[in-house]
């Protein structure tokens, strides 16, 4: 017997609610989508590997939450500036599936 049904029987007439955790989190996040294709670039900067998407023309607001999603989603490090959202690792694929996921249309560049 788990806990759930321990409590089912101490608690006969609570109704649990709806578990709201299970919604996906990035369908709530509101991007400007553009037609152009975003580019997915990896290069070593100072012999760190580092991902580099480019070609978003968005707002400044949009590019913060963009980046901001994709750093908290992937747990690693990063910045926008210049047109480019720069971060720490080599994550194209899963950044581009995430961008897949947003609506974005993505290209990747190089190897």
């Amino acid at each position: 017997m788990d806990l759930k049904d321990q409590l089912q029987q101490l608690f006969p007439d609570h109704q649990p609610e709806p578990d709201n955790n299970s919604e996906n989190k990035k369908e709530s996040v509101d991007f400007w989508l553009q037609d152009e294709p975003l580019l997915c670039k990896y290069e070593k900067r100072k012999g760190k590997p580092t991902t580099i998407i480019v070609g978003y023309n968005g707002a400044n607001d949009d590019f913060k939450k963009l980046t901001k999603e994709l750093k908290s989603t992937l747990s690693v490090g990063g910045s926008y500036k210049n047109e480019e959202i720069i971060l720490q690792g080599d994550y194209r694929d899963e950044i581009m599936e995430m961008l897949k996921t947003f609506g974005f249309k993505v290209k990747r560049v190089g190897g």
